[in-house]
This record gives structure tokens, sequence and C-alpha cells, in this order.
């Protein structure tokens, strides 16, 4: 009998119970995987920085029209502080219609996975918002709201809402519905439900929606600028283009374009803590694609 014991344990047929339970996946920094996941954008700007200067350098171009790096380096030197502390109002309102659009978007993704009659509601006014361009409608928040930063963040979290909205949408709907029965077979409630299976599981769509609204917000605050601003980027921006001060307009676009990377990579470090294993599994389809 012990030797048949013995055996039933060793035996790989004997079920899921004499099988080690596989290692969760965990995130953890790499030099090296960083350095490989980079060296190709940084060697396509490097590229670009040597095509920029070559086609200025050969006065290709005339330099109203297109300055050199050379000369943007020098003008944002120069206007190192007055572009700081315009970068400054930008990124805050930015980051404050983001949060903003984060929790409302998700809250309403909720919402319509759990009310069918909501989502047939609020879903067409939400498509129509997201048609109407932004640049339309700003002016009319300054007519609403004044000349403060309210504007501003209202067309970043209007520009930002839309992608967290369909992507929390679609994976908060991924959940097989098998697992959604078994929970309440097992007596789960909704809440607990919700927090332990839906909300994990889209995660990985939703925080993909979240890296697009990032970039999207900083568009939505400087479009609120260039309506009625007297301080952020998007200021910055018509001030140096009514001056035909080219060199400070680039260097204020290049700030902009800097500010969205920032926070889309921010968010991608999030992705990585909050789900390692699905940045494992990215990764490691990436290794084999290259392979």
């Amino acid at each position: 009998m012990a030797v048949t014991a013995s055996a039933r344990v060793q035996s790989p047929d004997s079920g899921p119970a004499s099988r080690p339970a596989p290692p969760r996946a965990r995130w953890s920094f790499s030099p090296r995987r960083t350095a490989a996941n980079l060296w190709r954008p940084v060697l396509l700007v490097i590229a670009l920085l040597a095509g920029w200067w070559a086609v200025t350098e050969a006065e290709l171009v005339a330099p109203y029209i297109l300055p050199s790096p050379g000369d943007t380096w020098q003008a944002a030197q120069q206007n190192a502080a007055y572009l700081a502390q315009n970068t400054w109002v930008t990124t805050w309102e930015t980051v404050i219609g983001f949060i903003i659009a984060t929790v409302v978007g998700i809250f309403v993704a909720v919402m319509m996975i759990y009310s069918s009659s909501f989502e047939k509601t609020v879903y067409p006014l939400i498509l129509f918002a997201q048609v109407v361009p932004k640049i339309a409608i700003a002016p009319l928040f300054i007519v609403w709201l004044g000349f403060g930063p309210s504007p501003k963040i209202l067309v970043a979290v209007l520009m930002a809402f839309f992608p967290i909205v369909i992507s929390g949408l679609a994976g908060l709907r991924s959940v097989d519905p098998e697992i959604l029965e078994l929970t309440s077979t097992m007596g789960a409630s909704k809440f607990r439900t919700f927090m332990k299976v839906r909300f994990p599981a889209s995660l990985p769509q939703l925080m993909s929606g979240l890296k697009v609204a990032a970039t999207l917000a900083v568009t939505g605050a400087v479009v609120g600028e260039f309506v009625g601003a007297n301080e952020g980027l998007g200021y910055v921006i018509l001030q140096a283009n009514g001056s035909l001060d080219t060199a400070m307009l680039f260097a204020a676009l290049i700030i902009m374009s800097l500010l969205g990377i920032v926070l889309f990579a921010i968010i991608e470090i999030a992705e990585k803590l909050l789900i390692p294993w699905h940045a494992s599994r990215r990764t490691s389809n990436s290794a084999s694609t290259a392979a």
C-alpha cells in the first residue's frame, strides 16, 4: 500500500494537487532589456536631428520657416525660466484634466457594464461629444468659465475621456462569462466579483486607453490655451507664431511633445507594476517575434 501511494503521488496524472504552482510573473527593471527596447527610437531621433541639421546647414529652407537645432537650443536656453513657468502651467492643467477624465471615464464604463439602459442612453451622447471638434467649442468654455485654468482643464477632460471609456468598456467585457457564473455560484457579491475578477481583467486594455488619453490631454490643454490664455505652452506658441520667432516656436513644440512622452512613460511604468504578468507576456512575445 505504501508503494502504491508513493507511485500515485509521483505520477504525472495524479492531478493538480501533486504539481507545483507556476511562479507568479514579476516585473523588474533590467538595464539590458531597457537598452534593447530604446536603442531603435533613440537612433531614429538622432537620425532626424541629423537630417534637420543638414537641411538647415545647407540653407535649403529659410530660417524663419525652419530654424536650425542650434538656434532652437539657444532660444530654449535664453528663455529657460519663461518656458519652465509656462510648461508647469500646461502640465498642471493636463494632469488635473487627465485625472478627472480617468475617474469619470472608469465610472461611466462601469455603469454601462451593469446597466444596459444607461449604456443605450449615454453612449450616443459620448460619441457625439467626441465627434464635435474641441477647437470649435473651446471658445464657449472661455465665455462660460472665464480665462482661468477651468476651460483648459475641461478641454483636456473632453479629449482624454473617450479613449478611457472605450478601453474600460472593452476591458470589463473581456471577462469570460463562465468565470462570472462561477463566482456567482460560489456566492460572491457583485462588488467582490468586480474587484477580484472584472477590474483586474480589464487592466491591460484600460492601461492602453490611459496611454492614449494622456497624450490627448496634453493636446487638449494646449488647444484650450490657444483660444484664450495668458500663460502656458499654447500661449507661448501663439506668441512665437505672431512674432515669427520659429526657434521659440519649435522649442515650445518640443517641450510639449516631451511632456506627452513623460506622461506616457509614467503610465507604462504603472502598467508594469500593476500587471507584471501582462508586461512579461508582451516582452516574451516581442522577443519571439524578433528572434
